[in-house]
């Protein structure tokens, strides 16, 4: 009783001491900013309406730091101010930033059209061909020639959809423009952000976020944000969801009203439509200085920010260009201190070191001119396992050697192709009873599955697993995992999930024992055998030869697929094991295969199928996961 008394004694002291410094932190702002509203002019005579936060300070000119968001600039009001004292935007605020807030086109209080992820126009011929590069163009321009006591500095930072507008910024060409930092950028939504992976449809989130509020129409410009007419159970995602059934039915939920949703139907496969909106495209001579960051665990995408950073390395090779990873979920890098996602810990206060050592120092260097020029290495990245930051002269780092390693049977993992001549595995994928992405009950997706624990997954029959012999020595690996599976299927198409876990040995406890995880009925979660996902990711069968042009599998003939995961960076300590599993679900995170070759956006319950899947694992067919082993 004593220690719990004393346990909630400090609990109650910390959360004293942090309402008082946000309490601080608000006064100061509000004393030392002023708030200005401004309908800035666009080229094509459309405004945007941006908030403009301006130090009182005086002794000085101040760079600009802006932030272009479709999820509003509120509130609103001159009087009513943005609670930036919640997260690290106060830091900037202390350094005398004038902060600006732009709600993009079509959204909230600004004027004109909005587009989901605008294409990029390379080729603008008159004003009237605009795009999200040409309308930041025009409100740097503005603000540079009406903000009063700018020192002619400007940088854009956002994350997730707000990232995807730095991408754009960053193809603006404007010379004021001096630093970007897109992060976790929406980069292409349909190979591996929010909606798509590899053609399969992220449905959990999409439906959730455009259904749940984001994709409905404002026809003019409002401070009040749209009310869903959803009605669904807000308890058990998987049972809902499966309830609700084929992705027909989803689109009578959803009525006519959600455009973009019907875009999502319309395009089933990866056609110019998509094409168009791979924000890649934009990054060809990129002018400002560039620090690409994000999360190797975030839920919503892993995908964007290696991307593009990957993109401007190769078609902008002259761009001073950066990019940063840490353990994070989407954001985490913002706002807590990222030291831990769910049950896995990672030793230090992760996000606080990102702050304090990369992005304000990047910021105040190229937009102020303060201090040293930060010596930030090419990639800063955040190794899981041994816990550790690692500064890195290029990425992925040099000297990886891709190494399969091969599935064998009776469910081993061997670094030589299997010896036996007939082996395979085998198991029927039912959509009826689709394998759950966690084994906890959500009503929304969790960002804590990136590192859950899968022993739940391996307990059933429709999951292969496969592991490794204890290590002696640790494995650690960096950059794209490659899936390279030879499989023979009973019908016309399926889905191809593979995992790399990290087996924890049987005695493993973390050596703080107040730091161990906490279930949510009490008690340490037993961390001893804990299987700790690294990656997922997921492959739609039908797109394993063209993502452009889907194919059927001809029924229980061997075929390929071979597909790419997300980079990781992480090392397999001596006295884990590594384990892969597959499986052909993973529910309701991505929509469910029928199992058929056809249009899945056309489906009807009636039309989903079991499937046995066969996995082979033998001397002429040896199904392996490529690893990128660093020596």
């Amino acid at each position: 009783m004593r220690k719990l008394i004393t346990i909630f004694c400090i609990y109650l002291a910390v959360s004293v001491q942090g309402q008082t410094i946000h309490t601080l932190d608000s006064a100061w702002i509000r004393d030392n900013y002023t708030k200005l509203e401004k309908m800035v002019p666009m080229r094509d005579g459309k405004s945007l309406f941006t908030a403009i936060y301006l130090p009182k300070d005086a002794s000085e000119k101040h760079p600009i730091l802006m932030n272009r968001t479709p999820y509003s600039c509120a509130p609103y009001g001159e009087k009513n101010f943005r609670a930036f004292w919640e997260g690290h935007w106060k830091y900037y605020m202390r350094e005398g930033y004038i902060i600006v807030l732009q709600d993009v086109r079509g959204r909230w209080m600004s004027e004109g059209e909005f587009v989901d992820v605008r294409p990029f126009n390379k080729n603008k011929q008159s004003a009237a061909d605009i795009d999200e590069a040409s309308d930041t163009y025009d409100a740097i321009d503005w603000l540079i020639k009406n903000v009063p006591a700018n020192n002619g500095n400007v940088g854009v930072f956002g994350i997730s959809y707000p990232g995807f507008y730095s991408t754009m910024a960053a193809a603006s060409g404007h010379p004021a423009l001096k630093a970007v930092s897109p992060q976790a950028p929406v980069t292409d939504w349909f190979l591996g952000d929010d909606f798509h992976h590899n053609g399969a449809f992220c449905l959990m989130d999409a439906f959730l976020f455009y259904a749940g509020g984001f994709g409905y129409p404002r026809p003019v410009p409002t401070t009040q944000g749209p009310v869903s007419s959803l009605s669904m159970p807000r308890n058990d995602n998987y049972e809902s969801f499966l309830r609700i059934g084929a992705l027909s039915n989803f689109m009578k939920l959803t009525g006519d009203s959600i455009k973009f949703w019907k875009d999502l139907y319309a395009h089933p496969n990866y056609d110019t439509f998509w094409k168009a909106r791979n924000a890649r495209t934009a990054l060809f001579d990129v002018k400002p200085v560039m620090l690409t960051v994000g999360g190797v665990f975030d839920a919503e995408d892993t995908y964007g920010a290696w991307n593009t950073y990957k993109a401007i390395e190769a078609q902008s090779p002259s761009t001073n260009n950066r990019i940063v990873m840490g353990p994070w979920y989407h954001g985490q890098w913002s706002r807590g201190d990222g030291s831990f996602l769910g049950n896995v810990r990672f030793g230090s206060r992760t996000s606080e070191w990102y702050q304090n050592n990369i992005e304000i120092p990047f910021f105040n260097y190229y937009l102020k001119g303060k201090g040293e020029e930060p010596k930030i290495a090419e990639a800063t990245v955040f190794f899981t396992g041994e816990n550790k930051w690692k500064q890195l002269p290029q990425w992925p780092p040099a000297g990886i050697q891709p190494t399969p390693l091969y599935l064998q049977p009776n469910g081993g993992l061997a670094w030589q192709k299997p010896s036996e001549g007939n082996s395979m595995s085998e198991y029927v994928s039912d959509p009826s009873s689709p394998v759950p992405y966690t084994e906890d009950i959500h009503y929304s997706r969790t960002r804590e599955y990136m590192t859950d624990d899968q022993r739940f997954a391996g307990r059933r029959p429709d999951v292969l697993t496969f592991n490794t012999e204890i290590l002696e020595n640790d494995l650690t690996l960096a950059g794209p995992l490659v899936a390279d599976l030879l499989v023979s299927i009973s019908s016309t198409d399926a889905d191809f999930v593979v995992k790399l876990i990290d087996v924890f040995p049987d005695n493993f406890k973390y050596d703080d024992a107040i730091a161990q995880p906490v279930r949510t009925n009490g008690g340490s979660y037993p961390m001893g055998g804990y299987q700790m996902l690294v990656r997922g990711e997921i492959m739609r069968g039908k797109f394993r030869k063209s993502f452009e042009s889907p194919v059927p599998f001809k029924p229980n003939k061997t075929e390929q697929v071979k597909f790419t995961l997300p980079d990781i960076a992480h090392t397999f300590k001596k006295g884990h094991r590594l384990m892969i599993q597959v499986q052909s679900s993973w529910f309701p995170l991505m929509d469910r295969n029928p199992q058929q070759f056809m249009n899945i956006y056309e489906a009807r319950d009636e039309d989903f199928r079991k499937a046995t899947i066969r996995v082979l694992h033998n001397s002429s067919n040896a199904s392996s996961v490529i690893l990128p082993i660093v020596k």
